[in-house]
């Protein structure tokens, strides 16, 4: 038998798949596509937890905003109560009150809805 042939008369496999059978290069194929299906599935699972990471850091973010928010407002009414006002300090108030009492009624109108 020649050196050119293979087992039972087939020619040599390439290692870059050149001269495979048709039923080989196929199966090659399916073995790659299931790996690839394999990775596939690990990084939706990934990609599913670090959004759930992601939405809980964005809870937890706004949740501090909120609380700083809170937190300035306190220091504001605290300052407001300890010292004597200017005319331009109770202007502020007033209009900080205005913007407030303002965004209540938008909110009870949004409610009403």
């Amino acid at each position: 038998m020649s050196e050119d042939m293979h087992e039972a008369g087939r020619p040599p496999v390439a290692p870059d798949g050149e001269g495979m059978e048709p039923e080989g290069q196929i199966r090659r194929i399916l073995d790659k596509l299931q790996l690839l299906l394999k990775q596939r599935d690990l990084l939706l699972k990934e990609n599913g937890k670090l959004k759930e990471e992601l939405r809980k850091s964005q809870e937890e973010h706004s949740d501090k905003v909120r609380r700083l928010e809170q937190l300035q407002q306190q220091v504001e009414i605290l300052g407001v109560t300890k010292a004597a006002m200017s005319e331009g300090e109770k202007k502020e108030l007033e209009k900080r009150l205005g913007q407030y009492i303002r965004e209540i009624d938008r909110c009870i109108t949004l409610l009403g809805e």
